[in-house]
């Protein structure tokens, strides 16, 4: 296998790009990471696999189409990952502009320098080609309080500008693959945590907020519910999708963990207040401060993934109590990495609202 992952640099890619050199790939195999390390990109996340020979960095550009076709030609890719985008709710509300350069105009000149590069393929190498599409439960809207998980079926319908240019991203790749038959894969995730998530984000702010008393701002009442998915299950989905998966087909990954963001930050404030106590002895929740709600906040996501559990057999393995507090743990190891993330970004006061 040769793979091509976009934004290898970022959250998720992290966590694949490292999971596929340690475990899914073989000696022979290889793997280039093309990231354009915006703000959320860091190459220092994966700066110690540097000296695997199976792996390259590349830093460039998707909407490069040129750049795109050359990694392509060169490397022989008959898999691709892409991750690549801008994701945050709050920074899509107050700029919208560079989401819809990024989701939207940045994806669709990927998919067709992928189409480029697919057509020139002899039938063998055509026929083994896959490319997969990373989305997100936000393009389904919000679900009510007792309505049921999002199914594959659910009708589009994103409430943010973030969610609006995934949605588009989705149907750019959905059109490739039924006008010119480009085959591609959708995978839409719920809430993903765990290990080198960028610190704006409502776990590792959280953390990293009641580790230094700082206030721990909850938007609205916190009663907002969101389907929590540790990373490496996600990462463990993306393979068997990538490998097995229809092309053409859209596959939920769900985490089976409901919880309103009150509870996680709850929850995160007694395993803090467990691993390193306040030296008063206070509870970290004493912290929280309810402020007020984001625009347009959805008030729930929840995923149905039947449809890969059967088709694929698979299923989370980590269930949200042990995954959080590996989670926590892995910050309380890796504060100098948080602290050169965010003097390398921005001042610690732009860290004020997250959530998802």
């Amino acid at each position: 296998m040769n793979l091509l992952v976009t934004g290898g640099c970022g959250f998720i890619g992290t966590n694949f790009v490292r999971k596929c050199l340690s475990v899914y790939l073989d000696p022979d195999d290889s793997l280039v990471n093309l990231d354009k390390l915006t703000y959320a990109g860091n190459e220092e996340n994966l700066s110690d696999l540097s000296d695997d020979p199976r792996y390259r960095f590349v830093r460039g550009d998707i909407g490069d189409s040129a750049l795109v076709e050359k990694l392509l030609s060169e490397h022989a890719i008959d898999r691709v990952v892409h991750f690549a985008a801008e994701t945050h709710v709050d920074r899509s509300i107050d700029s919208p502009e560079p989401f819809f350069a990024t989701n939207v105009t940045g994806t669709l000149r990927l998919a067709d320098a992928l189409r480029r590069y697919w057509k020139s393929l002899p039938p063998p190498e055509a026929e083994r080609f896959r490319a997969l599409h990373i989305s997100t439960d936000e393009v389904y809207g919000s679900l009510g309080p007792e309505e049921p998980p999002f199914t594959e079926q659910t009708q589009i319908a994103p409430n943010s500008p973030y969610a609006a240019s995934k949605a588009a991203g989705d149907l750019i790749f959905r059109s490739y693959y039924h006008t010119y038959g480009l085959p591609v894969v959708i995978t839409r995730c719920s809430n993903n945590y765990g290990p080198w998530q960028f610190p704006e984000k409502l776990i590792p702010l959280m953390i990293l907020n009641a580790l230094e008393g700082k206030t721990l701002p909850i938007y609205g009442d916190g009663r907002n519910v969101r389907d929590w998915l540790h990373v490496e299950d996600h990462c463990d989905a993306i393979w068997q999708v990538l490998y097995q998966g229809t092309p053409g087909e859209v596959y939920n990954i769900g985490g089976d963990a409901e919880k309103t963001n009150l509870e996680v930050v709850d929850w995160l404030c007694d395993v803090l207040d467990k691993l390193k106590p306040q030296l008063t002895g206070a509870s970290r929740k004493s912290l929280k401060s309810f402020v007020a709600d984001r625009p347009g906040h959805d008030w729930r996501y929840a995923m149905n993934y039947r449809k890969l559990k059967e088709e694929l057999a698979w299923s989370p393995r980590y269930d949200f109590a042990d995954g959080m507090t590996a989670t926590v743990q892995w910050y309380l190891q890796n504060l100098d990495w948080c602290e050169r993330i965010n003097a390398k970004v921005y001042s610690r006061e732009r860290l004020g609202l997250s959530g998802s």
